[in-house]
């Protein structure tokens, strides 16, 4: 199975059990029926949001522990602001 078919197979799975708790075809307490059923997607979106910002945080907080990668970005900067500077466009 590929990641895209994974994804998606996951995809589906988590939408059918959202919409089978939305169209109350699972019985839940009212309380939580009327007010964290309809919520439960923005609250996913928010939390998925909130991880991938910590993703993207901690990779740039860790990213001189890959000094390889580190070294290589830096000559392409390098390699970028020459070609920039032949150009005529100031860069400093």
């Amino acid at each position: 199975m590929t990641r895209a078919q994974q994804t998606i197979s996951i995809a589906l799975l988590v939408s059918s059990l959202y919409l089978s708790l939305y169209l109350e075809l699972i019985p839940l307490p009212t309380l939580i029926q009327t007010a964290i059923v309809p919520v439960l997607p923005f609250w996913a979106l928010v939390s998925f949001g909130a991880w991938v910002l910590f993703r993207l945080g901690w990779g740039m907080l860790t990213f001189h522990d890959t000094p390889e990668a580190y070294k290589e970005l830096m000559e392409e900067v390098k390699i970028a602001q020459a070609d920039l500077r032949a150009k005529g466009v100031n860069v400093d």
